[in-house]
Formats: structure tokens, sequence, C-alpha cells
């Protein structure tokens, strides 16, 4: 059985501020298989390229990304915080980096071949806003064919396949969910019910009774984020299609 592919969460993360064009470019250079990132709306309905739902973690600014155009984003220096907390990793050029627009990092990734996982981040309130907005920018892309859309906002998944009903989904989980669940498979039988094509899981969540399940169901298993190999390497016989890391270039390096 073949081993996963790497995935690089939020960029090559460990080497770069998170979610950013240099994050993703390093990604690239690194050989990683797929990219992952976070999309919220901006105040003009742009989505936008961005974890945390305000800017204090790394735009060291109190404003919420809902409160900010995506021209003024396209300003907020999102890389100087990581050269203070990473002194030994930073450069210059990290404090130039900016939060990106959806379409400036497809653009980025125009002649990138591997997988591109798009987690909606939102609220009840916005969406179905953000899920129109995403499927506006993907429905002619070209890379459409690579993108799975995820979120733990299980509700977003209808929305999408309502939107753009070719676009692959992902049903996202987090250790949390155990919970309110008895047994592991009843994730298969959740994302099912929410029209969801793929698992995308916390690593904690992983058995491999759970991957059976899943390909049985012939439901595609992603698991994030790993950045111990030994991890990866023990479970590479588990039918496990891809694993998020922070640290792609590591994880390649140990198959």
């Amino acid at each position: 059985m073949t081993r996963p592919l790497i995935i690089a969460h939020r960029g090559a993360s460990t080497f770069a501020p998170e979610n950013t064009l240099a994050a993703f470019q390093m990604a690239i250079d690194a050989g990683a298989e797929g990219v992952e990132f976070d999309v919220r709306l901006a105040k003009d309905g742009v989505p936008v390229v961005i974890h945390d739902e305000d800017l204090r973690r790394t735009g060291l600014l109190p404003e919420r990304v809902a409160d900010l155009t995506s021209d003024e984003l396209a300003n907020v220096d999102i890389g100087s915080w990581f050269n203070t907390k990473y002194p030994g990793l930073a450069s210059p050029k990290f404090a130039k980096q900016t939060v990106p627009a959806l379409i400036g990092v497809l653009d980025l990734l125009k002649d990138f071949g591997g997988l591109i996982y798009v987690e909606l981040k939102c609220d009840e309130w916005n969406c179905v806003d953000l899920v129109t907005a995403v499927c506006e920018v993907i429905r002619d892309s070209p890379q459409l064919s690579q993108i799975i859309i995820k979120s733990f906002k299980l509700r977003a998944i209808p929305e999408v396949r309502h939107n753009l009903p070719n676009a692959a989904t992902s049903a996202l989980f987090g250790s949390e969910i155990m919970h309110y669940l008895r047994r592991r498979e009843y994730l298969i039988a959740l994302a099912r019910e929410f029209g969801a094509e793929q698992l995308s899981v916390h690593y904690s969540l992983v058995t491999p009774r759970l991957c059976k399940l899943a390909a049985e169901a012939k439901m595609p298993l992603t698991v994030w984020t790993v950045d111990d190999p030994v991890w990866t390497m023990h479970r590479r016989n588990l039918g496990i299609r891809a694993v998020i890391t922070n640290d792609p270039a590591k994880m390649l390096a140990a198959f």
C-alpha cells in the first residue's frame, strides 16, 4: 500500500508565517503534495486566507477580519510576528507578507499539481455568504479538480454541493467530537448525512477500524496535524489518503 500524501498545513508553517504566499511557496519548494489553508470573508465579501477571526495573533492588531476590506487586509503585516517569535527562522521578506485573497493564493498555485484543501471558517450568520463567495472564485478555475472544500461547520457542505455540485467536499472533525459520539464509525454516518465525500480528522481519532470503515465506505481519509514522521510511518499501511503537516520537508524525508 502506498504512503499517505504529504500536505502542507497553512503552507510550510514551521518555517514561514502561516497562510502567507511565502509559506505556500516554501511548501511547493519542499515538494509538498498538497497545501491546506483557511478562508474567511472580508468586509467587502471577498474570501481571504487567514485562520483567526481577528488580527491579534498574526497581525498584532485588534481588528476583526470581517470588519476590514480585502484591500485593507492586503496592507496588514502578518509576518513580523513570526520573526519576533522565531528569531532563528526570521527573514526580512516575512515582514512584507500580508493577508492574501483566495484568488491570489490560487494564482500562486496555478502550476501546482497537488491537492488544495480549502477550509471554510464561518459562523451560522455568514456560512452561506462564505460558501457562495468561495464557490464563485473556484467555479471556473482550472484547479477545481484539485480542490477539496472542508469545514467543521458541517452545514456548509450541502451549501457547497448546492452551489457547485462537482466540487469535492470533506467533513472536518476534531478530537472533541467524541464528547458527542459514542463510536468513531459514527463519523462516517455523520459525514454522509451532510453529503461529504471525504473525511478529515484529528490524528487522535485515527484507528485501524476507522480507516477500514472509511475505505469500505469509499471515503478518502485525511489526517491532521501530524509533525512526527514516526506516527505516519507506523500507520502507512492503514489506507490514509493524506497527512497534513506543518513541516512537509521533514515528513517527506522520512519516506
